[in-house]
């Protein structure tokens, strides 16, 4: 195992220069956390990771869990986290005092959960889950439900799931079919099956507590006819734990992220499976819509948090292997090998590396920054701008980390060439555990269509406007170093291009052709990324350029902040020109994929 996986220096970076934490915790809501503490809380994380995450990833994820006598088994090392992170306060870390929590800001959880989740991914997703539950609970449930499950579920004692998936609706919750019967006992009997359903059982969870969608009988068709209730595994009577008819049927075995077990689990099998609705009936789709964009956020960071620990494994490599020579001293064999970090190829990987990483997570501190400030902020108009921003970013922060972070540990596995391949080094786990994030939480098309079809179209150029806003600023501010005015036209040059591609996909959407306006969504995505990602990178770049003239930084400070810049312009120069084949492709008249053709044609 490497010796790195994530740089704490960074998130620093991230959290005090470029998206000024200050400015939050100096509002009232945040009064009680200072500079100094979220230093303690950053260090309290790593040393969680540090003890209970990291030194356990590959033996975990060797191990697998298991299912027998209908029985899930986890490694013991995973209870252990979850125990100390609920000790810790870090599952309610970002809930108000008033739920039990530290009342922290989200860009300070983001930059915990980032250290923890490249220290051991898998084992986030436990806790990441209770918390997203327990969050749900707190915001639409009656009093008593608050009660008796979400303390319980921040504490670390019992676990929380999302349950919408099953086996005949896929992705397709409006053809969901679990049901719920009323009863004159204030609850409700649950049938159903859920299947793909993440840390769903495993033995020594005290209780699970599954979100679970379902039909009201008599409930209109649809999406609209979805409600949502708690239903534990186990329910209380007379102060004592007893079966609640929920039964595992069975695991999935994954290629990846073998910590975490995905359940097939069945509902009411025996008539007897006791349910609570969450919230009025028939609105659980958009109170679950809460869940899945604090999980769409949380799988982002995962992939970045992957790359993170699988740049720094590659890195490590690099710098220790020696093989070949320089091309200048292809002559000379009598010199030494050397490291094959000094190889023109590995390091244009591993620039591709730290710049998908560190964009990834400046992008996802961006959208944390918009969170804090919605909650902070007294001006309705000044909220309702940071809400816009936070939609239009979130199916982008959850996308490019998954995506191109593949690519990311691709090249990292590249680096390490044949060993990367082999268990002797841990790139092929980080390569199987990060396959995953482009698919949790709604795949890349999913995201895409959202993107391009509400987040941008929906608001009728709205969102695209106030990003520009933000772009508009920056350049004015990165304007002011000579050194970053190149840049600065190269992405007021790629805004040009997204408004011209989002008005030629407009057209067609005006003109009744939304197959042929939605078909290559997923193509804009990547477009988009790449200029939002730009963004995100000029906007380090000025920050540290700034820390260049006026700070006099001195060793690893001065390296650290150039380092920054090299990385913007590596991304500029070999990244951003990516968006002139897909924008091409984008305005392009010619159907391929829409036209009818015979399916032979394409098997």
């Amino acid at each position: 195992m490497a010796k790195k996986y994530v740089s704490v220096e960074n998130l620093k970076f991230l959290l005090n220069e470029v998206f000024n934490i200050q400015e939050v915790l100096d509002t009232p809501y945040y009064a009680e956390t200072d500079g100094e503490a979220v230093n303690m809380i950053l260090d309290a994380a790593t040393d969680l990771a540090d003890r209970y995450l990291f030194p356990h990833y590959v033996e975990i994820d060797r191990t697998d869990h298991t299912f027998e006598d209908g029985k899930v088994t986890i490694h013991p090392k995973i209870q252990e986290f979850i125990k100390a992170s609920g000790e810790a306060g870090f599952i309610g870390a970002s809930f108000s005092y008033e739920h039990g929590g530290q009342q922290l800001p989200e860009m300070v959880t983001a930059g915990a959960g980032a250290i923890m989740s490249a220290a051991n991914n898998g084992v986030l997703m436990f806790t990441g889950l209770t918390a997203g539950s327990a969050h749900l609970i707190l915001s639409y449930g009656a009093e008593e439900l608050k009660e008796k499950y979400a303390t319980k579920m921040l504490a670390g004692q019992w676990q929380g799931t999302m349950a919408l998936t099953e086996p005949q609706a896929g992705s397709s919750l409006s053809d969901i079919v679990s049901s719920a019967t009323p009863t004159d006992e204030g609850h409700y009997k649950l049938k159903g099956q859920k299947i793909f359903i993440s840390a769903g059982d495993y033995e020594g969870a005290e209780n699970v507590v599954h979100l679970m969608l379902a039909r009201i009988d008599g409930a209109p068709l649809g999406t609209k006819g979805i409600s949502l209730f708690v239903v534990p595994k186990y329910r209380e009577e007379n102060g004592a734990l007893v079966d609640n008819d929920v039964t595992t049927a069975g695991v999935y075995h994954k290629m990846g992220q073998k910590s975490t077990p995905a359940v097939h689990y069945i509902a009411g099998d025996n008539d007897n499976c006791h349910g609570w609705l969450v919230g009025e009936p028939n609105k659980g789709l958009s109170y679950m819509f809460q869940m899945m964009n604090e999980a769409r956020l949380g799988v982002g960071l995962m992939g970045a948090a992957i790359a993170s620990a699988a740049y720094y494994a590659s890195l490590e490599y690099a710098n220790e292997r020696p093989q070949g020579r320089k091309i200048s001293d292809h002559n000379a064999k009598d010199k030494p090998q050397t490291m094959i970090i000094n190889h023109p190829d590995v390091k244009r990987m591993l620039l591709f590396q730290k710049a998908v990483v560190e964009g990834s997570f400046s992008l996802i501190m961006e959208c944390a920054r918009y969170a804090d400030l919605i909650k902070t902020t007294d001006d309705e108009a000044a909220k309702k701008r940071y809400n816009t921003l936070l939609d239009l970013l979130t199916p982008v922060a959850k996308t490019f980390p998954a995506e191109y972070g593949i690519r990311s540990v691709s090249e990292g596995m590249q680096c390490l060439g044949g060993f990367g391949y082999t268990t002797d080094f841990p790139l092929e786990t980080y390569y199987r555990d990060i396959r995953i994030t482009s698919i949790y939480e709604g795949t890349t098309g999913i995201q895409s269509l959202d993107l391009l079809g509400r987040k941008v179209m929906g608001t009728g150029g709205k969102s695209l406007q106030l990003l520009g806003e933000e772009i508009k600023a920056l350049a004015e501010e990165a304007s002011t170093y000579d050194d970053l005015k190149k840049y600065v036209g190269i992405l007021q040059e790629k805004m040009q291009e997204l408004q011209k591609v989002t008005q030629h996909l407009g057209a067609m959407a005006m003109q009744g052709k939304h197959e042929l306006f939605l078909a290559d969504a997923t193509l804009y995505m990547e477009f988009f990324s790449l200029i939002v990602i730009g963004w995100q990178w000029l906007k380090q770049a000025t920050v540290a350029k700034k820390a260049l003239v006026t700070g006099n930084p001195e060793g690893d400070q001065l390296k650290f902040y150039e380092s920054k810049i090299h990385t913007m312009r590596y991304f500029y120069s070999y990244e951003l020109p990516k968006t002139l084949g897909l924008a091409a492709r984008l305005t392009d008249k010619d159907e391929v994929i829409t036209v009818e053709v015979e399916k032979e044609l394409i098997v």
